[in-house]
């Protein structure tokens, strides 16, 4: 990533700097990166929901290292893991299809 040098300065009112700051929110951005993206054109899509299933995932995902480790460990006899990992695969996949529709 390049680094950031270069300053612009422009005047608005206070009502569009805050609504500005308003929409940067919404999306989770700065108000940098949020007139950035604008300006030059770029969509900005919203996903609500996501981190639900991203948070999901990264449970998932440790559940599963935690398994693999205790069993490489061998602390674990028997592992059924079939169920988590297509668990896991599952959660995957669905944030792999809306990556595609965001795209």
């Amino acid at each position: 990533m390049q680094k950031k040098t270069e300053i612009v300065t422009l005047r608005m009112t206070p009502q569009t700097k805050q609504k500005i700051k308003e929409l940067a929110a919404e999306v989770h951005m700065t108000v940098t990166n949020y007139l950035c993206i604008c300006a030059l054109g770029k969509e900005i899509v919203r996903v609500d929901g996501l981190d639900t299933v991203l948070s999901e995932l990264k449970a998932q995902g440790r559940n599963l290292n935690q398994l693999t480790t205790l069993a490489n460990m061998g602390k674990l006899k028997v592992l059924r893991g079939d169920d988590l990992v297509d668990g896991y695969a599952k959660l995957y996949e669905q944030v792999n299809q809306l990556t595609k529709v965001v795209k």
